[in-house]
């Protein structure tokens, strides 16, 4: 029997700890541990960058409800997988724990050994917890611990060096073994607060349930569709509180959100922030009551708030408190609030549809609305079950419309640039989603993942595309080519393409800072890297080009959807803009 060193040693704790899958990308010395966990039956999905990984990893925490592992190496490895390490801490739903080769334990801070950082000093302010075990005998303690900080209480990352010695030292056959983790106990609301919640709700005119990614997160959503269905409370999911309850429920306020924030007298918020999502409160009714259901205490009365009637604990163990107190109540659907979000959402729904289903000129460019109109019938038509489909999506324009376009009937089935609003997450997540959904050997049937990209969004991570090929991953890539950062510089004409060749801009270092190369070739980079990739430029190349990719299940398929550039369009962020209509134009 081969020698068990320090990798084996971690790998047997992450074994203990029921760790199914660890992300990352390997090197000098964690190579050995990767081997270690492989030959341990967990599997490894190695990435082509640590951001990719690092993301990949705090998703898959997210989707699963336990800390996604990332496993890198020292020193750029770490200060590129930072970047996830930020998304998880910001996220506050995305449990994540780092692991990273460091330095032996005998080298001085200023010896210059290979690789050489004080990582755990490092992170120490941008991590839960950060740590390097004393003795290579407390090293499967020293992880237990931080992977259990990672979700329990308010979940975020954490992080555990593992020196180069530990790694390849033997270790006593004595050393202690770990347990398992069991979830975190859930915490019930103070008693009197749920009280003065229920009665403030009852006298309420306007009334609005708020659902964030917390209740998405917290497993929530069977005593939130309870309690929306025996309240009658009309709703509003954030961007990735979507499917909590169904997108497509009556009492649903989505396609009315400006009048609901704008004319609630009290607003249930179960998982959610008052931060910029939620324009800090300012678009508030004045003097509204709000009662905010949070696990993490630091989190209520936030930007000026009353936390008078909010209350620390967990979302399901919340309602079942409060739903008694709340026997007999039902918001009456003949309500003057109802009707007024009703009516809201009747006008706005019939301008979205106009947009949705104005057709394509021939010659025309495609437009954001049509195409994702287009995409979402035929993936529905293809598919068994809405339930099936799994969606991510980064990139400004193009989350902003798709969020507005594609229904979610189920939680955590829909994923984007999150609280950080961080480009580059896609590919990451798109891999870590279907992961998540399609355990080993995959279930039938399967979930597919729909990843919905600007083209400045994709460049971030796009060399992931062979991680998805090499894995037999068989996602779906849209990429929505206007060639730029929000917008292109094209005139959407055919003969453009002549005069992007001859631009004096592009040597002189003069072209707009958003421009990005017109109409680059990404399905056939696509293909170089192991994928199946089509150019869409009419709506009956893409409505082809999806049901192809369907059909295509042994690895990913990309659509490079050529559309309007929307060159000469005003460049605005719907949260920095102060006046109420102008800022109606982008909800993350």
């Amino acid at each position: 029997m081969a020698q068990q060193t320090g990798a084996h040693l971690i790998a047997s704790a992450l074994v203990s700890l029921k760790v199914p899958v660890i992300f990352g990308i390997v090197g000098i010395p964690v190579i050995e541990v990767a081997e270690a966990c492989i030959a341990a039956g967990i599997r490894f999905i190695s990435f082509r960058n640590e951001q990719a990984a690092s993301y990949a990893a705090s998703a898959y925490g997210y989707l699963t409800g336990r800390p996604g592992v990332c496993l890198v190496v020292g020193g750029p490895g770490v200060l590129h997988a930072m970047a996830g390490i930020g998304n998880s801490m910001v996220n506050t739903t995305f449990p994540l724990l780092v692991l990273a080769g460091a330095a032996p334990t005998s080298d001085s801070a200023t010896k210059g050994s290979f690789q050489q950082l004080d990582q755990v000093a490092l992170l120490a302010p941008h991590t839960k917890l950060s740590l390097r075990p004393p003795t290579l005998e407390q090293l499967p303690e020293t992880i237990r611990g931080a992977y259990r900080a990672a979700f329990y209480g308010r979940p975020g990352a954490t992080y555990v060096d593992l020196p180069a010695d530990y790694i390849q030292s033997p270790f006593p056959p004595s050393t202690p073994s770990i347990t398992a983790i069991e979830p975190p106990p859930q915490v019930l609301g103070d008693p009197n607060r749920i009280r003065a919640i229920a009665a403030a709700l009852k006298s309420a005119n306007a009334p609005l349930v708020i659902i964030g990614k917390g209740a998405a997160y917290a497993r929530a959503e069977g005593k939130v569709r309870e309690f929306i269905d025996a309240t009658q409370i009309p709703f509003l999911p954030t961007p990735q509180g979507k499917g909590v309850v169904s997108d497509m429920h009556i009492l649903n306020t989505s396609a009315s959100r400006s009048a609901a924030l704008k004319g609630a007298d009290f607003i249930l918020l179960l998982g959610a922030r008052v931060n910029w999502i939620l324009h800090f409160g300012t678009r508030f009714r004045p003097g509204v009551k709000i009662a905010q259901v949070d696990i993490c205490a630091e989190e209520l009365g936030r930007n000026g708030v009353d936390s008078a009637l909010s209350v620390t604990g967990d979302i399901s163990a919340v309602l079942e408190q409060l739903l008694p107190e709340l026997r007999g109540y039902s918001h009456p659907s003949s309500s003057s609030w109802r009707n007024t979000l009703h009516t809201s959402s009747s006008k706005n729904l019939s301008k979205a549809k106009q947009k949705e289903e104005s057709r394509t000129s021939p010659g025309e460019r495609l437009s954001y609305h049509r195409t994702f109109r287009l995409i979402e019938d035929t993936l529905h038509h293809l598919s068994s079950s809405p339930e099936d489909l799994v969606y991510v999506s980064e990139g400004a324009n193009t989350m902003d419309i798709s969020r507005s376009i594609f229904s979610i009937s189920s939680p955590r089935q829909r994923l984007d640039a999150g609280t950080y609003a961080t480009m580059g997450v896609g590919l990451g997540y798109a891999i870590a989603a279907d992961i998540a959904f399609n355990p080993h050997p995959p279930s039938s049937p399967r979930k597919r993942v729909i990843a919905i990209e600007g083209d400045s969004a994709l460049g971030f991570s796009l060399a992931e595309i062979e991680t998805m090929a090499r894995y037999k991953l068989p996602i779906i890539i849209v990429v929505m080519n206007n060639g730029g950062v929000y917008h292109g510089i094209s005139d959407d004409t055919s003969s453009y393409g002549e005069q992007w060749e001859n631009d004096e801009r592009r040597e002189q270092g003069t072209l707009p800072s958003t421009a990005l190369g017109f109409e680059t070739a990404y399905e056939v980079v696509a293909r170089g890297l192991g994928a199946k990739g089509w150019r869409v430029t009419t709506e009956e190349e893409l409505k082809k080009a999806v049901e192809e990719a369907w059909r295509y299940t042994q690895g990913p398929s990309l659509l490079n959807v050529v559309i309007k550039s929307g060159v000469g369009g005003t460049l605005s962020f719907g949260w920095l803009e102060k006046n109420e209509e102008e800022g109606d134009k982008a909800k993350l």
